[in-house]
């Protein structure tokens, strides 16, 4: 077979970004999360499910905390074709125990909307809460982005948006040519132009603080997106963090444990 990226055949581009596959539990893993996301959800029902835009999924979970103060965006991932804000309640535990506001942004999937569409509804839930979420105690001008897997790649392609204040990408696709060549194209339907115009790594870069967190038991590709980025934003705000021990999935219960530290890295950022 032909080698179509970095030496890899059609084959072994699939299992490099296959990362469902190559954690054994992920399954469980993600059952475990419903289930403590189902629990938070009843425990802060106030302000689930506000409409921030036209289509069904323009959706926005807000959980805010004891007291005024910043706001954490997170945005889902599931290589934006799959997964749901629902899915990722449990992890505003961490942020919210430190006076951090979190809201969880929903958004149109592949291949029903397009990458650039969904990077526009992320920008138009960004406009929405700056415009909104003041009255329930959010500083619209400390404003954090986060997101994990496709969501950290949407994170930092929206970290320019008024006030936003820094962002905290985790597990991120930053290249999305080595996705174009793989099986999640079939959805995603990218082409060289699009990959071009919607990958951080090829766009002129933030000067705004950018923490690029990774699990060191990651796919190596998933791995190298993080620190290729990284080094193409050497010299500017930010830091490449790689975390011990921790995959694909279980690199977000640093974020979901007020103790963790990506949670930590978050309050940083929102100067909490």
């Amino acid at each position: 077979m032909t080698a179509l990226y970095n030496g890899m055949t059609r084959e072994a581009l699939d299992a490099s970004y296959n990362n469902s596959a190559a954690v054994l539990n992920s399954a469980v893993l993600m059952a475990e999360f419903d289930e403590r996301s189902a629990k938070l959800r009843a425990a802060h029902p106030q302000y689930l499910d506000l409409r921030y835009g036209p289509a069904p999924r323009n959706r926005i979970d807000y959980f805010p905390a004891a007291r005024p103060g910043p706001l954490m965006v997170f945005i889902h991932g599931g290589y934006w074709q799959t997964r749901a804000k629902e899915n990722f309640s449990f992890l505003t535990a961490g942020p919210l125990a430190h006076g951090l506001h979190v809201a969880l942004v929903g958004y149109t999937l592949a291949p029903e909307q397009s990458l650039d569409g969904i990077v526009g509804e992320i920008r138009a839930a960004l406009g929405w809460l700056a415009r909104q979420a003041p009255q329930w105690g959010t500083d619209p001008e400390r404003m954090i982005v986060s997101g994990w897997s496709a969501g950290a790649h949407l994170a930092a392609m929206v970290l320019d948006e008024p006030g936003v204040c820094g962002g905290l990408a985790i597990s991120g696709i930053y290249d999305l040519e080595p996705i174009r060549l793989s099986y999640l194209n079939d959805k995603l339907r990218l082409c060289p132009p699009d990959v071009q115009r919607l990958s951080p790594l090829h766009r002129p870069p933030s000067q705004r603080e950018l923490i690029l967190a990774y699990g060191a038991a990651e796919l190596p590709e998933l791995q190298r997106q993080s620190e290729t980025f990284a080094a193409a934003r050497a010299g500017l705000p930010g830091e490449l963090l790689r975390l011990p021990d921790r995959n694909h999935f279980t690199i977000l219960n640093d974020l979901a444990s007020p103790e963790g530290i990506l949670t930590q890295r978050a309050c940083r950022l929102a100067g909490l």
